[in-house]
C-alpha cells in the first residue's frame, strides 16, 4: 500500500511524539539523571540496584540523602577564596617574616568568640570521667601566669578562671598542646550527642557516620593563613566583580582604631574597637570616660563590634594560638592554596645560629589586652612554646567545610 505524502508526514510527526515520550519518560524514571549529594536518585546509576536510605541498617548499601555538612555550635561560616596575606605595615619590628604574597583559602568554619572560663571548665568536668586525676591536672590552665614578683596581681590567680563574673571572659593559662585537647574532646563530645540526637548506634565507627552525613568534621586550632583570612575579613570591602575598595590593616576599615562610624550596630562614634593597651601604664584609660576601652583585663568576648564575617575579638583581648609551627620563612616555603607549616621541612632548626625555632614552636596571633595596636594587625606572628602559657593567649577553634556548601 502506497502511503501520500500527507499520511507519511502524519506518521513521521506520530513517531517522533513518540520518540520524544519515551526520551523524557527515561529521564524522568526514578534514580536515573544527574546526580547531586542532595538528590542521589533512588538507584545506582551503574548496576540498577536500588539504594537504602534507612541509615540506621548497616546491611545494605546505604546512601544518605543528607548532604549538607552539621556545622558545630558557636561556629560562623567563612567563604573561602583569593587573598593577599602578609603584614600590609610597616615591619617596625624587622622581623620580615610575613611579606606579602597571594593565596587561596578553602572555605572553613571559625568560632565566632574565643573559648571561655565557662568552655574551658566544661572540658575539665567531663575528662574528670574519662582519665585519672593527675592527667585532668595537666589540663588545668595555669593560674600562676597572673602572678609577678613587682605586681599586685594575684588576686586573679584564684578568681579569674573559676569565679562566675568572669564566666565569659576568655580562658587565659592554656598551652597550645592543651588548646589541641580541647578541640580533640570536643569533636568527640559533640559527636555523641549527635549520635543521642538521631537515635544512632553508639557503636558507629567514624567512617560509618561519615557516610550517613551525620557526623561534624573535627574540631581544631585554625591554620596561621585561616586565621590571618578570617581576621582581615576583606568580604567587607568588595566592590562589584571581584574587585575590593581598599585593604585593610586590622580587621576593620581605616588606619584608626577608632570608630569613625555613628552606626548603631557598629557602636558610638569615637570607641575603640578592640581591647588592647595604649601606651606604657595605659590599659583602658581614665576613669569615668566612655570612649576608652572600657577593660584593663581581659573583657567579655562578645564585646567589641564584630567583624565582617561576624567574628568577635579578632584583635585585642587574647592573642590566639593557631597550628603552625613557626619559621621565619614560611611565607617563602608554604603552598599557594591552603597554607600550612606542619614542621621545619624546606627551613630547618639547623639554618639558624638560635636553637629558639625547633618544632615545638608554635605561632600565636592577633594582640591582647596588654599588647600596644601595633600587634593587632593580623598579618603581625609570634611564636611561643607549645608547652608555655601565659594571661595574654586564648584559642578558638576551627573546621573545614566539606561538600556542597557555599556554593
Amino acid at each position: 500500500m502506497r502511503l501520500s505524502k500527507n499520511s507519511l508526514g502524519m506518521w513521521a510527526s506520530a513517531l517522533a511524539l513518540v520518540s520524544i515520550s519515551l526520551l523524557s519518560s527515561c529521564q524522568k524514571t526514578p534514580g536515573y539523571g544527574r546526580r547531586t549529594a542532595g538528590d542521589p536518585g533512588k538507584r545506582s546509576a551503574t548496576t540498577g540496584a536500588d539504594f537504602s536510605f534507612d541509615e540506621k541498617d548497616t546491611t545494605q548499601f546505604f546512601v544518605s540523602r543528607n548532604a549538607e555538612q552539621i556545622p558545630g555550635p558557636n561556629l560562623k561560616f567563612i567563604q573561602g577564596g583569593r587573598t593577599v596575606l602578609g603584614s600590609q605595615e610597616e615591619d617596625i619590628m624587622a622581623f620580615r617574616d610575613n611579606l606579602e604574597r597571594t593565596v587561596s583559602i578553602a572555605s572553613f568554619y571559625m568560632d565566632e568568640t574565643e573559648m571561655t572560663n565557662n568552655d574551658y571548665r566544661e572540658f575539665l568536668f567531663d575528662m574528670r570521667k574519662r582519665v585519672s586525676a593527675d592527667s585532668v591536672l595537666k589540663l588545668e590552665p595555669s593560674e600562676n601566669v597572673w602572678s609577678g614578683a613587682m605586681s599586685f596581681n594575684d588576686l586573679y590567680q584564684s578568681y579569674y578562671f573559676r569565679f562566675p563574673g568572669f564566666n565569659f571572659y576568655p580562658v587565659a593559662g592554656v598551652s597550645w598542646t592543651q588548646a589541641k585537647a580541647y578541640a580533640t574532646w570536643r569533636t568527640e563530645y559533640v559527636q555523641d550527642l549527635i549520635k543521642k540526637e538521631r537515635e544512632l548506634d553508639s557503636t558507629m565507627t567514624k567512617n560509618q557516620l561519615i557516610e550517613r552525613g551525620v557526623a561534624l568534621a573535627e574540631f581544631r586550632l585554625p591554620n596561621e593563613a585561616e586565621w590571618e583570612y578570617a581576621a582581615k575579613a576583606m568580604i567587607g570591602t568588595q566592590y562589584l566583580d571581584e574587585n575590593q575598595e581598599y585593604g585593610r590593616i586590622y580587621p576593620w576599615d581605616g588606619r584608626g582604631i577608632r570608630n569613625p562610624y555613628n552606626v548603631k550596630r557598629k557602636g558610638k562614634q569615637g570607641d575603640f574597637l578592640a581591647n588592647f593597651k595604649r601606651g606604657r601604664g595605659d590599659y583602658a584609660g581614665i576613669s569615668g570616660n566612655q570612649r576608652n576601652d572600657g577593660e584593663i583585663l581581659p573583657t567579655n568576648v562578645y564585646d567589641m563590634a564584630p567583624n565582617d564575617f561576624g567574628l568577635y575579638h579578632m584583635a585585642g583581648n587574647m592573642n590566639e594560638w593557631v597550628y603552625d609551627v613557626y619559621r621565619p620563612m614560611t611565607y617563602q616555603d608554604a603552598d599557594d592554596l591552603n597554607p600550612l607549616r606542619r614542621d621545619g621541612v624546606y627551613d630547618d632548626e639547623d639554618n639558624y645560629e638560635t636553637s629558639l625555632f625547633t618544632d615545638e614552636m608554635r605561632v600565636y596571633k592577633g594582640g591582647s589586652w596588654r599588647d600596644v595596636a601595633y600587634w593587632l594587625a593580623p598579618g603581625t606572628r609570634r611564636f611561643m612554646h607549645q608547652d608555655s602559657a601565659t594571661n595574654h593567649i586564648g584559642f578558638r577553634c576551627a573546621m573545614i567545610s566539606i561538600g556542597e556548601k557555599g556554593k
